[in-house]
């Protein structure tokens, strides 16, 4: 089925971490360094402006907004009363830039990183040269107080990412990016993650952003080709939207009744380019489901 897709925002660096909450879709433009929120009419709004490059968010159950702070490798906390503070500091949990995030309804932090110095490795190796070799990582917990461990023990992650957590609070899924899968994992009850399974192999596509459907199934942006990919457990193709000439690099369902997907798209992702990103967005049969 060809869906319409339309721009609704333009002119944006390299949008991330997209969170739809209160009707307006929330997302982090790195190289613009602000968190941005967006409605559906296209009004776009400077909701924080910070000093380096925004990446995952989510909310804590008071409204706090949370903010993973690549380079420092931190997660900042915005209160409801705009105080602005250190919430967790991640540079025991993690290796090179801090990314994505996901935040449950308890307020605990699931949060991946680099693992490696990706642009050094790109430019040494190549695409291919990385996704044959490359550190694997670990994926860090934050707990509601700030406290910070590893959210799965003994587990390495192939450039942890984009994650879901299903609507009962019991599986969170990971995209593994240069694996280039989906796993899952069982939640305990202090969030820590058990029983790693393969949710679906993604390959050729990389998962980078992702979401989840009612249905279960998860949408992937793939870094590496200008579409946005609905894949089943068991890794079925269901539905693929193609993002015009630029790669699509998150991901986030919401609108009135969570059947808006929006595509966050961009020529490139070094600093210094023209700003030539964009928000795409296009009607779905299935609504959202789970967090974020």
């Amino acid at each position: 089925m060809k869906r319409q897709v339309r721009t609704l925002a333009s002119g944006i660096h390299f949008g991330e971490g997209p969170r739809w909450r209160n009707g307006r879709l929330w997302f982090s433009d790195f190289y613009a360094h602000c968190v941005y929120s967006l409605d559906l009419a296209g009004d776009l709004r400077v909701e924080l402006k910070l000093e380096g490059q925004p990446s995952g968010l989510g909310w804590m159950p008071d409204g706090s907004l949370l903010v993973v702070r690549m380079e420092l490798r931190q997660v900042w906390r915005r209160w409801p009363d705009g105080r602005f503070e250190l919430h967790a500091d991640l540079t025991d949990h993690s290796a090179f830039m801090c990314n994505d995030m996901v935040v449950d309804a308890q307020g605990r932090a699931y949060v991946g990183n680099f693992g490696f110095d990706l642009g050094a490795a790109l430019a040494e190796r190549g695409p291919a040269g990385v996704m044959a070799d490359h550190p694997t990582t670990v994926l860090a917990l934050i707990q509601p107080d700030g406290s910070v461990g590893d959210a799965a023990p003994g587990e390495r992650f192939s450039f942890p990412n984009g994650a879901v957590i299903t609507p009962d609070g019991q599986h969170l899924i990971l995209a593994e990016t240069f694996g280039g899968r989906l796993t899952q994992f069982d939640i305990g009850e202090d969030g820590s993650l058990t029983n790693r399974q393969l949710f679906a192999t993604t390959l050729p596509r990389l998962p980078d952003g992702i979401c989840l459907d009612a249905n279960g199934a998860v949408w992937i942006a793939n870094p590496t080709a200008p579409e946005c990919v609905l894949i089943a457990a068991g890794g079925e193709v269901l539905e693929v939207i193609p993002t015009g000439d630029l790669n699509c690099y998150a991901c986030m369902l919401g609108g009135p009744e969570g059947r808006h997907l929006f595509m966050l798209v961009a020529p490139g992702t070094g600093p210094g380019k023209t700003p030539g990103g964009k928000v795409l967005v296009a009607e779905v049969d299935v609504g959202r489901a789970g967090w974020p």
